[in-house]
């Protein structure tokens, strides 16, 4: 399945300013999943460009620019080929079945930073929510536990698209009961994490089938968590749509902070009443057969 993602972001100043070095996190993260089959990166004003690797292996463009403007624009539109269709393709080890279990080997170090709550504040608020998920001893089965949680997240919490900057905590989420997908994946995260797995954050992007992108994915970016399961390696839940991350996730990013994940990082050089605007468009959606031969 071949997707297209286009992805223009605008900012405007209201005199020509002098801009910082910015960082890039736009370029979908290729795998046996997912193959880049072409790519286009377009930045204004005059530049330079570096590309590096993270300490998570996220493709990361570093931008240095050469010249002032009174506006930035950075277009990048990527052409990838998707192989995850069936998000259960895999066979659990069976020491994994059910919660809580420990990792073994070298898992138990090499997933020690993802198992550690950023929100240990939130222990109570978060256990207190999965009781009904969970026997009198505070167990349950590992998957249907997951998917079970995943589900609830969407059929019972409001989306909310959220313009100001930062993540809600857990606590916040659970007492509201909305949020962005953003919000509902860093609860989902916490929520792996107090149960002693590992789990991290993911941007990225979900493309539509039909040219009609869901409310979740319009003009934005999408977030969702992956967590480590022995057997299937990091699997992807989206709990702001309630179901694996398959054939229409791209992810760009994982991390172990959803601050590591932003995908534009930069500023200018003055104060704040220079700023005038900023637009985002994205546009996320399957190739059909006559996009693909351009009739």
């Amino acid at each position: 399945m071949l997707l297209l993602i286009e992805h223009n972001t605008v900012y405007r100043y209201a005199r020509p300013v002098e801009l910082t070095a910015h960082r890039l996190m736009l370029r979908p993260a290729e795998s046996h999943g997912l193959q880049i089959r072409s790519e286009k990166l377009e930045i204004h004003p005059a530049h330079r460009i570096s590309w590096e690797h993270d300490v998570f292996f996220n493709s990361v463009a570093q931008v240095f620019f050469t010249e002032k403007s009174d506006h930035l624009t950075i277009f990048s539109r990527y052409t990838v080929e998707q192989f995850n269709i069936n998000p259960f393709d895999f066979v659990l080890e069976s020491y994994t079945n059910s919660l809580p279990f420990d990792y073994q080997g070298d898992d138990i170090i090499d997933l020690s930073p993802y198992r550690q709550p950023q929100y240990p504040q939130d222990a109570k608020a978060i256990h207190d929510w999965l009781r009904p998920f969970l026997d009198g001893d505070g167990r349950g089965e590992t998957l249907p536990f997951l998917l079970a949680v995943n589900e609830a997240v969407a059929a019972n919490f409001s989306y909310g698209a959220r313009e100001e900057a930062g993540i809600q905590s857990p606590a916040h989420t659970l007492g509201s009961r909305t949020g962005s997908c953003r919000d509902f994946a860093l609860l989902l995260m916490e929520v792996a994490r107090h149960m002693g797995l590992a789990a991290r954050y993911v941007s990225g992007y979900l493309c539509s089938a039909d040219h009609t992108l869901p409310e979740v994915a319009a003009n934005a970016t999408h977030a969702w968590t992956e967590i480590y399961l022995p057997g299937a390696g990091w699997k992807g839940f989206d709990p702001t749509s309630g179901i694996l991350a398959a054939g229409l996730h791209v992810r760009v990013a994982a991390t172990r902070n959803p601050l590591q994940a932003t995908p534009i990082r930069g500023s200018y050089l003055g104060d704040a009443s220079i700023f005038k605007d900023l637009d985002v468009t994205i546009d996320a959606r399957v190739l059909r057969a006559k996009d693909q031969t351009g009739n």
